[in-house]
């Protein structure tokens, strides 16, 4: 069988994830008629189905899921060696750590400030993401390092360095009775009354079942919790994002997270080397306290 080409892959990626070929061809910037030439192509170049399709519906077979899956990776790892080549040419070219936005902010204040004072180290762009984005920005290259939070983040295939360990928080509407608590366990804050936990997306992208919005960005979290619509249980370190309108209240017993730096295992820069033995040196030492 003759080599499958990214185009290929690309094609086939967008008609899998938009289950529609008029909406993947305009993603795509081409006319459907061949783009539904160029996947009967390919299932016959593969010899396996990959959709079924008729005039109202196209999903997946059990062998273009994989292929989905497969090709996702693949069309990555193309776009991450572009990235890493373009680096390694040019030595002046900034690392780029990627991070949640509000996330382990005083770990990554003290990190970029012991990066900058390194004699020779390569300078740090900070590039602030949703949750659970950090490892595909790793995997396609966009990123050289992330810091990630087991137990929550995709840490799969990533070399990581322990960083900090902490507990979680409430974080809760000002004026709701559990605000005035000194502290709070999981079972308190499970099934509250009009105030159900926030569901974030899982790895997958699926969301749990429950009550509580849907919420995909630190914004949207924030706004509900201040009008009184949800609560969540976060690292504490994640609080620095929290508004006037919030609460922030110790869960005793919500499992310890630790942040980690990750990066890809199989890295050779010298500059991703350097900054990981930097984030290394922090820890278990006291991260200054806020005055934000």
């Amino acid at each position: 069988m003759d080599h499958l080409e990214t185009r290929e892959l690309r094609y086939f990626v967008a008609v899998a994830e938009e289950l529609h070929f008029g909406r993947a061809a305009e993603r795509l910037g081409i006319a459907q008629p061949p783009l539904s030439r160029a996947i009967r192509r390919l299932e016959h170049r593969i010899g396996v189905r990959l959709l079924d399709r008729d005039r109202r519906r196209v999903e997946l077979t059990p062998a273009g899921a994989v292929l989905l899956r497969e090709a996702r990776s693949a069309l990555d790892a193309v776009e991450a060696a572009v990235h890493r080549t373009r680096r390694a040419g040019d030595p002046k070219r900034p690392l780029v750590l990627a991070t949640k936005a509000g996330a382990s902010h005083e770990l990554l204040r003290s990190l970029l400030d012991r990066a900058a004072g390194e004699p020779g180290a390569a300078p740090v762009d900070v590039l602030l993401c949703e949750v659970g984005e950090q490892a595909g920005l790793l995997r396609s290259g966009r990123a050289d390092v992330a810091l990630m939070h087991r137990p929550f983040d995709d840490l799969a295939g990533f070399d990581t360095e322990d960083l900090h360990t902490e507990g979680q928080v409430a974080i809760l509407p000002a004026d709701h009775p559990l605000a005035s608590h000194e502290r709070l366990t999981l079972a308190q804050v499970q099934d509250v009354p009009g105030l159900p936990i926030a569901r974030w997306p899982r790895l997958d992208g699926s969301y749990p079942d429950g009550p509580g919005p849907k919420v995909g960005t630190q914004a949207q979290l924030a706004q509900l919790v201040a009008l009184g619509r949800t609560l969540l249980v976060i690292p504490a370190s994640s609080r620095a994002w929290q508004w006037p309108e919030h609460v922030a209240v110790p869960v005793v017993d919500a499992p310890e997270v630790t942040t980690v730096i990750a990066w890809p295992p199989h890295s050779r820069s010298r500059a991703v080397a350097a900054l990981v033995r930097t984030a290394a040196g922090l820890h278990g030492a006291p991260l200054p306290v806020s005055s934000d």
